[in-house]
């Protein structure tokens, strides 16, 4: 026995031996520590939730329409929902279209109070929204998207009986199309909507100008968009006019600025 001992001292006091030993356990450590760390990259996280269908913006996320698959965690970012717990009852962002077998993100899945309306996100500071109603053929055969530029042309009948049209305001970009519903046409690529209404914004006195325009029942007025640079179609025997013209037309047979909201509410109500 203490021949032995004493040989095992002699081994381990070898400069050689245990510098073969050190690689050996370095080698060890390194093998073993890359084997467990490829595992954990390869190895599947179990039941990610992916959507089992398109889904369009602003739609109510249900049970059915969620899959679940297991996924490497190397391809698993950050903002990846892991759990259906955080997706189901809440809505699709108002900006995305989650695509079938697409995973869910944190921004794209949101809770209903927190869904803006697009139209009015994108209102320019010191600009007002103003919504125009128009038809079918108003908007062209449906061909104004968001993001347009029109004009806004006003045809009257003035007091002596003549019919005017001009462009009353120009160069207006258009943030929404709407249905009579107040869903946006063109968010939802599964469904065929009738636009309703167009929103822009306006600085506050070119509001308050369209709205005025826009209750001159008594002169037949009517507000209508043309694409930025087009011409309108006017009726035959009509005269075209300034947009000068039609602002001094409009103040001069409506009431003053600060009546505007009570006599509004008249006609509203």
């Amino acid at each position: 026995m203490n021949n032995f001992m004493i040989a095992l001292k002699r081994f381990f006091r070898n400069k050689n031996t245990v510098t073969i030993i050190g690689v050996i356990a370095i080698i060890l450590v390194l093998f073993f520590g890359y084997r467990i760390q490829i595992n954990r990259m390869v190895n599947p996280v179990k039941r990610i939730p992916v959507a089992a269908q398109t889904i369009q913006p602003r739609t109510r996320i249900t049970s059915d329409m969620i899959e679940y698959v297991d996924v490497a965690p190397v391809v698993l970012q950050s903002n990846v929902i892991r759990s259906s717990a955080f997706v189901i009852g809440k809505y699709s962002n108002y900006n995305t279209v989650i695509p079938k077998g697409s995973m869910f993100y944190s921004g794209v899945v949101v809770n209903e109070a927190d869904l803006p309306d697009s139209a009015f996100v994108e209102v320019a500071d010191g600009e007002v929204p103003y919504n125009m109603a128009v038809t079918m053929d108003k908007t062209y055969g449906n061909s104004i998207f968001p993001g347009n530029y029109i004009d806004i042309y006003m045809k009257a009948v003035n007091e002596n009986g003549q019919l005017m049209v001009g462009k009353l305001v120009e160069n207006v970009k258009v943030l929404a199309v709407k249905d009579s519903a107040g869903r946006n046409v063109f968010e939802n690529s599964d469904e065929a909507r009738t636009p309703s209404s167009l929103i822009f914004g306006v600085q506050p006195e070119i509001n308050v100008l369209l709205l005025k325009g826009k209750y001159m029942t008594a002169f037949s007025a009517e507000l209508f968009p043309v694409p930025h640079g087009g011409t309108a179609v006017v009726p035959e025997g009509s005269t075209m006019v300034s947009s000068q013209t039609l602002r001094d037309f409009i103040n001069a047979n409506t009431v003053p600025n600060d009546e505007l909201t009570a006599a509004m509410g008249q006609v509203e109500g």
